[in-house]
């Protein structure tokens, strides 16, 4: 039995996002940028394995990732930051295991990045996944 990968869980985080009709990127902004410049960015951390039980077979998953709002205004970050919400709070579908919905970490105030023309608001937030075999 093999340990569980993390590119299943990203993608399914993915897959829930772009079901409510978000521009999603994977590390990095999506390719085209909307023309409205409202989309959201998956940072997924490799997680880890850990076992189901004292047989230590370790077939279950716990990975953190951050889900990044972003918005030309505040009102409209935070609008696509209810779209993640939203669509997390629906659950994910991870390929080949069962998955606990995500569970909310909350993260930092909104942002102004000003080092960009013209600026974009943007909030990271945090969750965790898990899954099972």
């Amino acid at each position: 039995m093999s340990a569980p990968g993390v590119l299943v869980h990203r993608d399914a985080v993915v897959e829930a996002l772009e079901a409510v009709h978000l521009a999603v990127g994977k590390g990095i902004a999506p390719d085209p940028v909307p023309d409205s410049a409202m989309y959201a960015v998956v940072y997924m951390s490799p997680g880890r394995s850990v076992p189901e039980s004292l047989a230590d077979r370790r077939t279950d998953f716990d990975g953190l990732f951050q889900v990044t709002a972003v918005g030309p205004t505040e009102e409209q970050c935070l609008w696509v930051a209810d779209k993640v919400r939203t669509a997390l709070h629906a659950g994910v579908q991870v390929a080949g295991r069962a998955a606990w919905r995500p569970e909310e970490l909350g993260g930092p105030p909104l942002i102004r990045d000003d080092d960009v023309t013209p600026p974009l608001w943007f909030v990271p937030i945090q969750f965790m996944i898990r899954s099972t075999s």
